[in-house]
């Protein structure tokens, strides 16, 4: 029986996602195999691999955005990405918007926060 979950996000841009995962100390592979439970594998477009027993397979969807897939069980990879990848998203759209904001010419500042999120302060033209 598969434990596998997707949740639909919206990943595009697979830089904004790499340096994330930097950050995480983990890596994204292109056109492998995400781990589950009991051996169970699921092929991915991108797999991110890690440091558990478990992984998230990114597969892309008809609209061009990646959903994340992973098997949840015990907690092993909530312990790594937070809950329903909470922590992988918040530094993903992190990234997201400072790549975009740098681009247009924007001065970036980045702020944590003491219950945990992080504040970005984003200047006029740099």
């Amino acid at each position: 029986m598969s434990h596998f979950t997707t949740i639909r996000t919206q990943v595009r841009d697979l830089d904004a996602l790499r340096q994330a995962l930097g950050e995480l100390g983990v890596t994204l592979h292109e056109k492998t195999n995400a781990r589950g439970y009991a051996g169970n594998t699921l092929n991915g477009d991108y797999v991110i691999r890690l440091k558990g027993p478990y992984d998230i397979a990114l597969n892309q969807t008809p609209d061009g955005s990646y959903g994340l897939t992973t098997d949840w069980w015990d907690g092993h990879v909530a312990k790594e990405v937070g809950a329903n990848f909470g922590h992988l998203l918040q530094l993903y759209g992190i990234r997201k918007t400072t790549i975009e904001a740098r681009r247009r010419g924007h001065s970036v500042r980045r702020q944590a926060q003491r219950d945990g999120s992080i504040k970005l302060v984003i200047g006029g033209v740099a």
